[in-house]
């Protein structure tokens, strides 16, 4: 049996709406949504990797840079990751001679 050696960094509510610029509101919203994708702690609270704040920073850039709604939102960010395992696969590829 294997420890983790050190404890992973967790965000609570609070922390990660400072570190994204979000109103805690607005972050419960985009949850419930399923736009993020947080943890609960032992008591049943919210909390957030740093990998959700770079989420965050996109599902913002989407919303306010191209005007797309939140539930539109969902659609589009699986998209654009289909698009990126794709041009990866085609990266991958043996180039003809």
């Amino acid at each position: 049996m294997s420890y983790a050696l050190v404890r992973p960094v967790r965000l609570d509510l609070d922390a990660y709406a400072r570190a994204t610029g979000l109103h805690p509101q607005a972050v419960r919203r985009l949850v419930a949504l399923g736009l993020l994708e947080p943890v609960r702690n032992a008591r049943g609270e919210l909390c957030f990797t740093p990998a959700q704040v770079a989420a965050a920073a996109r599902i913002q850039r989407l919303h306010e840079g191209l005007s797309i709604n939140y539930a539109a939102i969902g659609v589009v960010i699986d998209l654009l990751d289909r698009i990126g395992e794709l041009e990866a696969a085609l990266r991958d590829l043996p180039r003809p001679r």
